[in-house]
């Protein structure tokens, strides 16, 4: 038995949420539906112009693999979560939210001086999400966050795919990649964004070296990675660089494929009002589920009912026992 059900890798964030109207994301040159990095003036300059807008002014640890690694730790699984925040009010806050979640992390190593990375997600009516991310100090993130011991005494190791656009971020992600190959640790990727695999192609394929065990994306970026219109040319595009996967294609479900055979995922019909973080909670009850011995096509069953939930209210996270009522509901348990 492992110690760990999931070990992740990426960026250590505070959200803020807020929610804004499709001509101010114009007004304000925001390309709507995706990831862009910025520098602290430009978010701060972001805030200033949408002051009075907040729809949470509770603060949330974020990230991509963070929120896929606290879901995880939700529905049951141990995880642990290697990243890098200052030492400064935020980073506190953040290290405090996960372990408060049962995430363990380097909470004991030494914290450098700088800024705690935070990520301004707009919410526009059709429930579209806009991140505008001040990486900060995680940007710095590398091999020295890595937890060697850790990693190769979890089930999984997941990766982040926004660490590709840090060259030490991606090194760290590709280092403990090859430690999970040495130690019988399945590896797990998500490619985290449609400008990911857009932008940063090379990065990626390195990420993924000669192929991960288990990969996670949408319709956009499969369609993307395969530089076609089509799914089915996503999947046998996908299927090259991953041996089992999952594409979640919004209201239309999902397709999951266990290795040998492909999986419709039925819809859950919710009324949509915020995306952020719902390819996040797919990817944790995923990793949750297919850790517990549950098959590929259970787990993408629990993934997308609690990617639903997720999007059918403000914020990428859901109430602890809501993990349970779902576990019990899909898997029995």
């Amino acid at each position: 038995m492992k110690k760990y059900h999931v070990y992740g890798i990426g960026a250590a964030l505070v959200d803020t949420e807020i929610q804004v109207q499709d001509s101010e994301l114009t007004e304000m040159g925001v390309e709507k539906g995706l990831m862009t990095l910025v520098d602290e003036a430009r978010q701060q300059e972001l805030l200033d112009k949408l002051e009075g807008h907040l729809v949470h002014s509770r603060q949330a640890s974020g990230g991509s693999g963070c929120n896929s690694v606290v879901a995880a730790a939700y529905f049951g699984a141990k995880g642990y979560y290697s990243c890098k925040v200052a030492a400064d009010s935020h980073g506190d806050f953040f290290l405090n939210d996960i372990r408060d979640a049962g995430v363990d992390s380097g909470f004991d190593a030494e914290r450098d001086g700088g800024i705690t990375g935070k990520c301004l997600v707009l919410i526009s009516p059709d429930a579209e999400r806009s991140m505008n991310t001040h990486l900060g100090i995680s940007a710095e993130l590398s091999v020295k966050e890595l937890n060697e011991a850790a990693l190769a005494d979890s089930a999984y190791y997941y990766m982040e795919g926004y660490l590709v656009t840090s060259d030490s971020g991606r090194a760290a992600a590709i280092r403990g990649r090859q430690v999970a190959e040495q130690n019988g640790v399945k590896t797990a990727l998500s490619f985290s964004d449609p400008g990911m695999v857009e932008f940063f192609r090379d990065g990626l394929s390195d990420m993924l070296g000669d192929g991960v065990d288990l990969l996670f994306c949408n319709e956009a970026e499969a369609l993307q990675w395969a530089g076609s219109e089509s799914l089915d040319d996503a999947v046998s595009a996908i299927k090259q660089v991953a041996k089992q996967f999952a594409i979640t294609l919004g209201a239309k479900g999902a397709l999951v494929f266990d290795g040998e055979q492909l999986h419709s995922i039925a819809p859950c019909k919710v009324n949509a009002v915020d995306t952020n973080g719902a390819g996040d909670m797919f990817a944790g009850a995923f990793l949750y589920a297919i850790s517990h011995g549950h098959s590929a096509e259970a787990a993408g069953k629990l993934a997308s009912r609690a990617a639903a939930e997720v999007v059918s209210d403000y914020g990428p996270r859901l109430p602890g026992p809501k993990h349970v009522e779902l576990r019990q509901e899909v898997l029995g348990q």
